[in-house]
């Protein structure tokens, strides 16, 4: 039978992982009688968490929110998914990097010898690629937005332009239906009446008037994954597991060499030296210069059009290539 102390917590943890719970399975699952069931609720109670008595045949008890943050009760494992969330969370771009830096102390500083132990052997460094604050009031609203299904107006910033430079335009109206985090930035997935299809726009970019909106029947992202449109989107194309342009060249190279530098693409050996690549870009130049980094001799097997972008490449380095000293020393002063 589980300490006094032990039971609480275990308690509050069945409580926490559904709505109901009928006082005879709670005292099943903790092996003590009904009545200490009901003690044990009253400590909770004590604590400042509201159970609520649910009346019937067999009786039960509910966890309902409170008004207040009672004193917040883990078990092992729970306080070492926390701590390391927390450590995640404190090298995001979320802007709530202060505030998981102050939790994570204090959970580190209440926390026993024995779990500090099993931290240390998890221990990591979280690195967030050019990560890009944002607001978290902002996430806040569009959250908000998301969960009530209500349009959002905002205004928005493009690459390269000033916030002056949207004083005059009008605000954008987005149905906002998925908040989504990837390298580094916040990205807001919507569907724009407007233009009748889906748009993205980085969080850090805009500047709501209002999250308070006309109210929308929610659709489906093409695929069905937010995260996986959104990588298809940053690609080009429709589908995040297919490249707008792709193309396959013999490669004058042993499929070896060629191999441990393909994160994206099929290599196939033709002998010891030669072997094939099928790969993609999000343009015909971008892929003929992906297939250039490898510095080998190369031939186009398919797409002509991929062909045509190799010339064009080629005719591009000669320009490069072939400016005079005097010209040089004039670009550079």
């Amino acid at each position: 039978m589980l300490k006094t102390s032990s039971r609480v917590l275990t308690l509050l943890s069945l409580l926490q992982t559904r709505r109901d719970w009928a006082g005879g399975v709670l005292a099943e699952r903790l092996e003590v009688s009904p009545r200490t069931v009901r003690r044990d609720v009253d400590r909770l109670r004590k604590l400042g968490y509201r159970i609520r008595a649910i009346k019937g045949p067999e009786g039960g008890y509910r966890l309902e929110a409170g008004s207040e943050l009672p004193p917040l009760l883990f078990d092992d494992d729970q306080a070492v998914a926390i701590t390391i969330a927390l450590h995640a969370a404190a090298l995001s771009s979320a802007g709530i990097e202060d505030a998981a830096e102050r939790a994570l102390a204090s959970i580190r500083h209440v926390l026993p010898e024995r779990l500090r132990t099993r931290l240390d052997a998890v221990d990591f460094t979280a690195a967030v690629e050019s990560a890009v604050p944002v607001d978290p009031s902002a996430l806040a609203q569009i959250s908000a937005a998301v969960r009530a299904r209500e349009e959002l107006r905002f205004d928005y910033t493009r690459v390269g332009a000033q916030k002056d430079d949207r004083a005059d335009a009008a605000p954008r109206r987005i149905q906002p239906h998925h908040l989504v985090a990837m390298n580094g930035r916040w990205y807001l997935i919507g569907w724009s009446d407007e233009h009748a299809d889906w748009r993205v726009y980085r969080v850090d970019r805009m500047s709501l008037r209002s999250h308070r909106g006309q109210a929308f029947t929610p659709r489906s992202v093409p695929g069905g994954d937010p995260q996986e449109f959104l990588r298809a989107r940053f690609r080009g194309a429709v589908s995040a597991d297919t490249w707008p342009c792709r193309g396959k060249v013999l490669m004058h190279a042993a499929a070896e060499r060629v191999t441990p530098f393909v994160t994206d693409g099929i290599v196939d050996a033709v002998n010891c030296d030669t072997c094939t690549l099928e790969t993609g870009a999000w343009s015909w130049g971008a892929l003929a210069a992906r297939v250039m980094r490898f510095e080998v001799d190369v031939e186009v097997l398919d797409p002509p059009e991929l062909a045509d972008a190799f010339r064009a490449l080629a005719a591009r380095a000669a320009r490069a290539s072939g400016g005079s000293t005097e010209s040089r020393e004039r670009v550079l002063g």
